[in-house]
């Protein structure tokens, strides 16, 4: 299914369907990354991202993600592998949420890109000068599948209103069972989206 062309404000349109989605996910296929959509059911999206980490769901729209641990043991122990899924009790709901951070969209672009890099660096992408055009082009597809309102979260701390994710990231709250990971939640009125990478040195 065609779903049409979407624009940010001030921002030119962008195809979005099947195949320009995974285009763009395909940037990630030289990191350790899961890359996933899931239906939003409810007010609280938090059980929602649960069930994607827990590959409960399948993506609403029939779209290809990116699962780096999909057909490794692990799962067969722990489907949630390696996220530390969130608790379903209030308190450890709560803690769970309280290591993610909102940033707004006119950051998410630059914090998809450096998703992709080496080292989770900007600064240590062979070549990002020639590649950036491109990485920003397919980052700008991913973030128009969550449309104006939609809100967007991190597991880094940032300084001011405006986080500039091309500045080497020096800390983070892990979410995974690694000690480093950084992502993205994306959360729209009818989907939400995840994008994660991890460091398992």
């Amino acid at each position: 299914m065609d779903y049409g062309t979407t624009s940010d404000t001030n921002g030119p349109p962008t195809l979005l369907d099947a195949e320009s989605w995974w285009s763009a996910v395909e940037m990630y296929d030289r990191r350790y990354t899961f890359v996933a959509a899931g239906p939003r059911t409810r007010e609280d999206w938090l059980p929602d991202v649960a069930a994607l980490m827990g590959r409960e769901v399948a993506d609403p729209r029939g779209w290809r993600g990116r699962d780096s641990e999909q057909g490794e043991e692990e799962l067969e122990e722990d489907p949630g592998f390696p996220f530390r899924v969130p608790p379903t009790d209030e308190a450890g709901a709560a803690q769970w949420r309280g290591r993610l951070f909102e940033i707004p969209r006119t950051a998410v672009v630059r914090l998809l890109v450096m998703l992709a890099t080496d080292g989770l660096d900007v600064s240590r992408q062979y070549g990002f000068g020639d590649r950036r055009t491109g990485m920003e082009e397919h980052a700008q597809v991913i973030l128009s599948r969550f449309p104006e309102g939609s809100r967007f979260f991190t597991n880094t701390g940032h300084d001011g209103d405006h986080p500039d994710f091309y500045e080497k990231v020096t800390g983070c709250w892990p979410m995974s069972q690694y000690g480093w990971d950084i992502g993205l939640v994306a959360v729209s009125r009818e989907e939400v989206g995840l994008i994660w990478s991890f460091d398992a040195s």
